[in-house]
């Protein structure tokens, strides 16, 4: 004998937001073959890291997964009345990050997995429903981990950035101020020395030990010791002629020789030839920190040209020939401050002629930054990475190994796993190799890792540009 469906239950399916518009005889074999339950604030309804084993059909209720990856806890999947969730029919299901929690009284209809092949027989409307359902799930998910994990590369990048641009751009600032003192040392010197009226064969004298200052010292004083050797020898100089010692500096770092220091000494005298000395040097101070700030906002313009060239801030998100060398020198730059943090060894081998990638250029070097990143968390302090790229055939193989202590055997199947992270709360998301390879799967490419103790690659293949189509 058929027992009724509960009318309560049937109504309350009539009334739901997802499969309300299903036949009610659909409704009718839900009710009948499903389970239900009501849950209190507190309850878990799936644990983390257990696959779902039911379709659950929110009837009331709310139920959430938090998630903290390190800048607080936020809301990373959630349900309410009207909604379905846990396993749906055709999807190969998936660990949860975290527990479901519920958050408020909630009544939900449970279907069992092992129901599905006769829900799928003779409830096509309701199960059309879950799969459109299941594809804005997917569609979702990846969205939002796109998202979380491009901010957590943002932080990265930023970071990285920050230290990159601080030296340089504290050069910068330091050799600024400093010029603004030389500049007044130099025109006070050099009103002194106008005011003395020399005459032609002084002023000559004068010109000739300029003009050395403008040449680079031999290159048998650029070794730090010969260099402070020659600082010294000229220090002597200057106090064998009563002149203040401290001009030794700026004059040793020119081309500027003891013989013409004495025949400047034969012409000019006195405390004229001080004042001519302390105008010379204030003079070397003045290029030396013009130097310092021209390499310094070089150095800044090319970082700001790396991250251009990083984020292809401005090209459109489109499959172009890109080059792989670039993006891989672009993301090594903006990782510079943690390869010397660890005292790392990076090593680029590009072969000649490396055809381009077609590829979206910014998600490329997404790629690039995860994999290199982890690859400078996985080795010890001065490790050594290789990245690597050659063309095989119609690919371009790019080869990123460390070496680390490899990644056991029993966690090296899930590491491609969303969520999956050995790492520390707040220093992985566990999304960044499941993004590597959702990226290249796009891009029509393939990850492959190999590992042992001591050498561990990833290899990452793409079509080239060449022979596509």
């Amino acid at each position: 004998m058929t027992i009724a469906p509960d009318p309560e239950l049937m109504a309350k399916l009539a009334r739901h937001k997802a499969l309300g518009d299903a036949p009610v005889e659909e409704h009718a074999w839900l009710a009948s073959h499903g389970r239900l339950r009501t849950l209190a604030p507190g309850d878990i309804l799936t644990h983390k890291g257990e696959f779902a084993t039911s379709l659950t059909v929110f009837l009331s209720g709310h139920v959430v997964i938090h998630i903290d990856r390190g800048a607080g806890s936020h809301v990373l999947f959630e349900w309410r009345g009207g909604d379905v969730g846990g396993v749906l029919p055709f999807s190969r299901g998936a660990r949860p990050p975290n527990d479901a929690v519920v958050e408020e009284p909630t009544e939900v209809l449970d279907l069992p997995r092992e129901e599905f092949p006769e829900m799928i027989r003779v409830c096509p409307t309701v199960t059309a429903t879950l799969v459109h359902t299941m594809v804005d799930r997917a569609r979702q998910f990846n969205s939002a981990d796109l998202r979380d994990e491009k901010l957590v590369s943002l932080g990265r990048l930023a970071a990285g950035l920050a230290h990159e641009l601080s030296n340089p751009a504290s050069a910068a600032k330091r050799s600024a101020s400093l010029l603004t003192e030389y500049m007044g040392e130099a025109e006070a010197a050099a009103r002194v020395v106008d005011q003395a009226g020399l005459s032609e064969t002084q002023r000559a004298a004068v010109e000739r030990v300029r003009a050395l200052c403008l040449t680079l010292p031999p290159q048998s004083a650029r070794s730090a010791l010969a260099r402070a050797d020659r600082e010294d020898t000229i220090a002597s100089w200057l106090t064998d002629h009563g002149i203040a010692e401290d001009c030794a500096e700026p004059l040793s770092e020119t081309g500027l020789t003891l013989d013409a220091l004495d025949q400047l000494a034969a012409e000019v005298r006195g405390t004229l030839l001080g004042a001519s000395i302390r105008w010379i040097s204030a003079g070397c101070q003045v290029r030396a920190l013009i130097s310092e700030i021209t390499m310094a906002t070089g150095r800044i313009a090319e970082l700001v040209a790396s991250v251009k060239g990083f984020t292809f801030m401005d090209r459109a998100p489109t499959p172009e020939p890109t080059d792989v060398r670039r993006g891989i020198s672009d993301t090594l730059t903006m990782l510079g401050a943690k390869m010397r943090a660890r005292q790392a060894e990076v090593t680029t081998e590009f072969a000649e002629g490396l055809p381009c990638a077609h590829a979206v250029g910014a998600e490329l070097n997404q790629v690039w930054m995860n994999l290199i990143d982890n690859a400078l968390d996985a080795i010890p302090e001065g490790g050594h990475v290789t990245v690597s790229a050659e063309a095989v055939q119609d690919r371009v193989v790019v080869r990123i190994v460390d070496d680390g202590a490899g990644i056991p055997p029993e966690i090296v199947t899930r590491i491609f796993d969303p969520f999956f992270t050995t790492k520390d709360v707040g220093k992985g998301t566990g999304l960044g190799l499941d993004i590597v390879r959702r990226i290249l799967r796009r891009h029509e490419g393939e990850v492959e890792v190999e590992s042992r103790p001591g050498r561990t690659e990833f290899r990452v293949v793409l079509p080239s540009e060449p022979h596509r189509g």
